[in-house]
């Protein structure tokens, strides 16, 4: 009795302040982000096991009349239809009644489903006649449709079955090529990222909860003292978290996307080579002619466990020819762009008068087109065709390296009797694994730019609030619901009401 008394009190003073308050008006518009609305009515099916020939394929339904097609094309009913329990039976047409195959039926009653309807999923044999007579049958029951691509996901979202960074990681999941991209998207969709974004989210609005407590109700006296201070440190060290957050040098996007390492260097030095012989396959084509490969040729990688989009770029030379000229502006420009150069040079044309290291530096000013330490701490040098030195000419290169004041990484190689590969393989899977770092260990990575994006928003709108709030508290508290309003966009749930609840649970109004 008195707790339908409370409610009935609560939601009578919830719709004052709507309507008299200029606050809780401010509140209502706060956050813009993705409406979590209910999923459309319509029942959707799909083959969820990828196309093409296989020994098992999936078709999955969600919606209301998911319960209609096991009914009539499997002969189960509801009370015969026990949940996540698989059964094997005989999938009809639910019209001519024949046969279409034999396999298993699983049924997923709502909300402890993935998508938070009812679902079920016909396990069938993979050709692709057996499917299409499947998907065709479906498409004749009442009320269901073919879904939209990644229609299942969007639903689970919209019924609080994952959040937006959840669905982002399910998505780099199913696109993960290396296992470290599988590990990554893996502690993504487990909620890790969306668990830090949530408790920022929670903790910032329970500051606006208390400064427009402050702002609505401190003249009658009913707020405690200390509010604005408190809320005023909570902001501080939030600002501090996230930019630490920022401060990431761009791991999780790296690993997500690959490390951008850069074959450069003169004409003939090797590079399509290497590149070759990287990829352990004939990628581009490899000639005695100088100015062979004149555009970009980018292939894909696994090193380490790690991923790498490796560029072979044509070689750096003045050239008359327009198209050629046009290959190197395009070489320069990955170089720039590059995480990682891979600066080759012809070993055969390193002089062997003790000029050894002055020529290097050199030649990486001419293809780096700086001295920036940084930079050049980014590139690895490949001496590459060391089998065509004697031994007396390598024993002398090495004591010359030896003597190289702060030098990048050298590595000596031969494309050909693959001398010095692994040496190699071991200083690039170094690298890569460096700037992608660990992604079990430590804190959540940034995986998405527009993560990056918000997060920068919202330190930007938090910083509004310090400079407001000694001289204008409602132009403070608007920064703080912007920043609200950023994080919201990365997660995708945030609301009013929410900040209304936490205005009614710690404090009480009137006391």
């Amino acid at each position: 009795m008195m707790w339908s008394v409370y409610r009935g009190i609560r939601k009578a003073a919830v719709s004052a302040l709507k309507t008299r308050s200029p606050a809780v008006r401010r509140l209502l518009c706060t956050c813009d982000g993705v409406s979590a609305g209910l999923a459309d009515a319509e029942t959707i099916f799909a083959l969820s096991s990828g196309h093409g020939r296989c020994g098992v394929a999936v078709v999955r339904m969600s919606g209301p009349a998911a319960l209609t097609a096991v009914w009539t094309m499997a002969g189960l009913r509801h009370n015969t239809l026990p949940p996540r329990t698989a059964l094997l039976r005989s999938i009809m047409d639910p019209k001519s009644k024949e046969v279409l195959d034999r396999g298993l039926v699983l049924w997923f009653p709502g909300p402890h489903s993935f998508t938070g309807e009812d679902s079920a999923e016909f396990h069938i044999h993979g050709g692709p006649a057996v499917v299409s007579a499947v998907l065709l049958a479906l498409g004749s029951v009442p009320g269901m449709r073919p879904a939209e691509a990644g229609e299942f996901t969007r639903r689970a979202f919209q019924a609080g079955k994952l959040g937006l960074t959840e669905v982002e990681g399910l998505g780099d999941l199913i696109h993960a090529e290396t296992e470290a991209q599988r590990r990554q998207a893996l502690r993504q969709m487990s909620g890790d990222l969306g668990r830090l974004y949530q408790d920022w989210t929670h903790r910032l609005k329970r500051c606006l909860a208390h400064i427009e407590a402050f702002i609505d109700f401190s003249e009658d006296e009913l707020i405690e003292e200390g509010v604005l201070n408190q809320a005023e440190r909570s902001i501080s060290e939030l600002i501090s978290e996230v930019k630490r957050h920022l401060q990431d040098e761009r791991r999780g996007e790296r690993l997500r996307s690959g490390v951008h390492v850069v074959i450069a260097g003169a004409t003939n030095a090797g590079k399509s080579s290497l590149l070759n012989t990287l990829c352990q396959r004939p990628a581009a084509i490899v000639s005695p002619i100088a100015g062979t490969t004149r555009d970009v040729v980018e292939t894909a990688l696994d090193i380490g466990g790690f991923p790498v989009v490796l560029s072979d770029t044509a070689g750096l030379r003045d050239s008359p020819d327009v198209v050629e000229r046009e290959g190197v502006r395009r070489a320069r420009e990955r170089v720039e762009q590059a995480d990682v150069t891979l600066v080759v040079v012809d070993g055969v044309q390193i002089p062997s008068d003790q000029h050894s290291v002055p020529f290097l530096q050199k030649h990486l000013r001419e293809v780096l087109s700086t001295q920036d330490p940084a930079h050049i701490g980014q590139c690895v040098v490949v001496l590459n065709k060391m089998d065509l030195l004697s031994e007396q000419s390598r024993q002398r290169l090495q004591t010359e390296l030896s003597s190289w004041a702060a030098p990048p990484s050298v590595c000596c190689v031969s494309c050909h009797s693959k001398e010095g590969l692994q040496d190699f393989l071991s200083e690039l899977h170094q690298r890569v694994k460096h700037l992608c770092g660990d992604p079990l260990s430590g804190g959540p990575s940034l995986t998405q730019a527009r993560h990056r994006a918000h997060l920068q928003q919202c330190v930007s709108s938090l910083r509004q609030f310090h400079h407001y709030q000694d001289t204008d508290l409602a132009l403070a508290a608007e920064g703080v619901r912007r920043a609200l309003t950023s994080l919201g966009r990365i997660t995708g749930r945030v609301g009013p009401e929410e900040i209304l609840d936490i205005i009614f649970k710690d404090f009480c109004i009137g006391k």
